[in-house]
């Protein structure tokens, strides 16, 4: 997989030739951000609001024989780099605000905090992260690293401490460092190029073919850990499943986990040689393996997460949480104290029980930068185990606090990234005569899902197209439009397929959208319409589909256009890997690049009925 020279090919062709270059990107599993409607100012005011818990055992002890440490969770950052992020019209995120936000929230206790990611790092990323090779994303997280973390190329060889010979991986060295401040774990934007890439991301190394920001590109100076992702042949990790690091003399142990899931929404070239464990069954193994080694407080790092109820006030400890973390949290041995999850782009700062009623501190910081995960543990000398907890989830606002002084360095890796990129991204394509959003209205239909298909049914001139809402991954705003801003809403370059298939199966295509998913996942389509009705069961739930007024005929063949994430099953599509006469077309970017450039100026997008829900 060779990289892009950006000046060395007409504009007119770049496009191609970054989509052609790129893997086949998982089309994107997470909620689409518009989903997370209850991202607001009084939410996010709710959710830095600090949930507590103290061990009754120890009401009397005194807290100053206790080790304070800190940890500043943060996930889904999504190589978001840039700042223009807002949240009830204010400026949040960007990396050089968060970082600042980072280091601040970690004055005076510099020794005693660690930074955690909980995955989603990169992949999925704005231009001047993912036209990098998401490099600059690693970077970012390195200027941040304590003066004793090292590159994996360093470490590579030294014996280590802090796993078992067993494991079998050559990134276990990793861990002899007892005192990095950073450690992170994969999600499943980290396999969208595949296993390979995402090894490089992490060891180091250069493609053959830049652009560069670093040369050599040394890869993360802070470890990675993944406790249930096995090779397939020989069953072991592929990466340390845990670190222990010694804050002021405590040891901490940090297992890390990725969706089992994974593999229904990474292209099979992306897991190609791997399993996926469940996730609960292998952080207790590990859990089992550090009580041995006289650990006692254990944090876990998963990119799996879920909601957490609204509600007036303070944030509540007994808050419901929902989605899979908290089926996974019931599952954990009593011995793991807090979990720092992501992958549902939400917030959550609860205390969740597990089944014997222990409770566990769970959070997570929304998405893309713009919060983290302030958590406390106080951890008793004696018993080496955490006595105390707490958390808040803070906003990194840009326009006050910290963020009036984004940080120096890290600021000035985003110029150098931004001006790399310029050339493309700042072309414009087109003019938007208003807001186009992918915002789905309770039919399911947005207006830019049909703006997005359109342009799919038009590339390949089929009868019908359908997209995935989890590969549109921002909103068009009214004004002139860059390429760039299009490569942030199609970001993953996938290649275009056309395929036929029967009516029967068109039915069976609509009704997968709630069959075997987390969530309901409705297409966005172009040529047809068709009406669903709630209150039938799964699997029954489409009433109708109609092209040009009038059902479809059941028995007849029709030509359709989808992408090749979801072509070959992703998201639970399986009906799609049945398609016949299939052609492989144009990257999806490119589709929707061609399309608004022969549109007549401004264009837009509006919602129109192509979905109607009854009940």
């Amino acid at each position: 997989m060779n990289r892009i020279r950006l000046n060395s090919l007409p504009r007119h062709r770049i496009a191609l030739a970054v989509g052609a270059m790129l893997f086949a990107g998982c089309a994107g599993a997470e909620l689409h951000h518009h989903d997370d409607d209850d991202d607001s100012l009084a939410v996010r005011t709710h959710a830095e609001r600090r949930v507590h818990w103290r061990d009754a055992k120890h009401k009397n002890a005194d807290p100053a024989s206790y080790v304070e440490i800190k940890l500043l969770g943060i996930n889904d950052f999504h190589g978001q780099l840039s700042t223009g992020r807002r949240v009830a019209n204010r400026p949040v995120g960007g990396a050089a605000v968060l970082g600042a936000y980072l280091r601040s929230a970690q004055t005076g206790m510099e020794r005693n905090t660690m930074i955690v990611h909980a995955g989603d790092h990169v992949g999925a990323s704005p231009a001047a992260s993912a036209l990098l090779q998401d490099e600059p994303a690693i970077s970012f997280l390195n200027l941040l690293a304590s003066e004793q973390c090292e590159y994996a190329e360093t470490e590579r060889g030294h014996d280590h401490d802090d796993a078992d010979d067993d494991h079998g991986n050559e990134d276990r060295a990793q861990t002899r460092k007892t005192q990095c401040n950073i450690v992170g774990t994969l999600g499943n934007h980290e396999f969208d190029e595949g296993q390979v890439e995402m090894l490089r991301l992490i060891r180091g190394g250069n493609h053959a073919n830049g652009p560069f920001l670093e040369t050599p590109y040394r890869g993360a100076r802070f470890p990675y850990v993944s406790a249930n992702v096995v090779d397939e042949r020989t069953g072991k990790p592929i990466l340390a499943p845990y670190v222990i690091r010694k804050i002021s003399g405590m040891p901490v142990a940090f297992i890390g986990a990725v969706l089992k899931e994974t593999p229904s929404i990474v292209t099979p070239q992306g897991i190609a040689g791997l399993r996926f464990l469940d996730e609960a069954t292998a952080i207790n193994r590990y859990v089992a393996e550090l009580k041995a080694k006289h650990v006692r407080a254990i944090v876990v790092t998963i990119h799996q997460g879920g909601r957490q109820t609204n509600y007036i006030g303070p944030t509540q400890p007994s808050a419901t949480v929902t989605g899979a973390i908290a089926d996974i949290v019931a599952q954990l041995d009593d011995e793991v104290d807090a979990v720092v999850s992501g992958h549902a782009h939400a917030f959550t700062n609860a205390l969740v029980k597990n089944r014997n009623g222990k409770e566990i501190l769970v959070t997570q910081a929304f998405s893309a930068g713009t919060a983290y995960a302030d958590i406390k543990l106080k951890i008793d000398w004696r018993s080496r185990d955490v006595v105390e907890k707490s958390a808040a989830v803070v906003t990194t606002f840009g326009d006050t606090g910290p963020g009036l002084t984004p940080d120096p360095a890290i600021a000035q890796l985003v110029a150098d990234a931004e001006a790399r990129v310029a050339p493309l991204v700042e072309r414009v394509i087109g003019t938007a005569a208003h807001n186009i959003s992918g915002a789905q209205r309770a039919s399911g239909e947005s207006a830019l899902g049909n703006l997005i298909a359109d342009a799919q049914r038009a590339a390949m001139a089929t009868d019908f197209a359908f997209m995935n809402p989890g590969g549109i991954r921002a909103d068009i705003a009214a004004g002139p439009v860059t390429w760039g801003e299009l490569f942030t809403v199609q970001p993953f370059a996938n290649d275009l397929v056309k395929m036929s298939l029967t009516g029967a199966q068109l039915y069976e295509l609509l009704n997968q959208q709630w069959q075997g998913q987390p969530f309901p996942r409705l297409l966005q389509i172009s040529g047809l319409s068709y009406t669903w009705d709630n209150a039938r069961a799964v699997g029954d739930r489409v009433v109708e589909i109609r092209a040009n007024g009038a059902a479809i005929d059941r028995n007849a063949s029709y030509t359709v256009t989808v992408n090749s994430f979801i072509a070959g099953g992703g998201d639970n599509f399986g009906v799609l890997t049945q398609g016949t006469n299939r052609v492989v077309g144009p990257v999806d970017l490119d589709a929707l690049v061609a399309y608004i450039e022969a549109r007549p100026q401004p264009f837009g997008a509006i919602v129109e009925g192509r979905i109607e829900r009854l009940n």
